[in-house]
């Protein structure tokens, strides 16, 4: 895939359709915000991406509860978005490593997925993602993840 000169909301949308798999398609997952340009004065400022997970009873465990799977896969998927707009564009990648600390249930509304890149490298990035409840904003779980840069 090509890197564009510019990396934008509607280039991280199109990149979402396009290149993750149609399973995680089938999340049906949006991207609501990026971030790739420090606001001016902020120096603890960090690039990323806001994605909604809609709520929906195939991702539901018994009782209606957004099953963990669904939500680590949400938050995988997330820091795959923020870390394209850290690079300003595609660039190839897969996870090494992934811990969530689930803090409450999810049930009932979408997801927001706050990830961002703490630090990104030559070879590594190193991110963390916060879930938190749509309608409530109150946190369902904190992700932190490492990801090798491919290419």
């Amino acid at each position: 895939m090509q890197q564009t000169a510019e990396f934008d909301i509607g280039e991280a949308r199109r990149i979402l359709g396009e290149l993750f798999a149609p399973w995680v398609l089938d999340l049906h997952l949006t991207v609501e915000e990026i971030f790739v340009e420090p606001p001016a004065g902020q120096a603890d400022w960090q690039p990323g991406a806001v994605l909604r997970l809609p709520f929906s009873e195939r991702i539901c465990r018994h009782g209606g509860v957004i099953s963990g799977q669904a939500l680590m896969a949400f938050a995988d998927t997330a820091m795959v978005i923020a870390n394209f707009a850290a690079n300003r564009g595609y660039r190839q990648m897969t996870t090494v490593d992934q811990t969530t600390h689930f803090m409450r249930a999810a049930a009932g509304g979408d997801v927001l997925a706050d990830a961002r890149v703490v630090r990104l490298g030559r070879t590594m990035s190193f991110g963390r993602v916060t879930l938190t409840g749509a309608a409530d904003n109150k946190p369902v779980a904190m992700v932190s993840s490492a990801f090798a840069m491919l290419g």
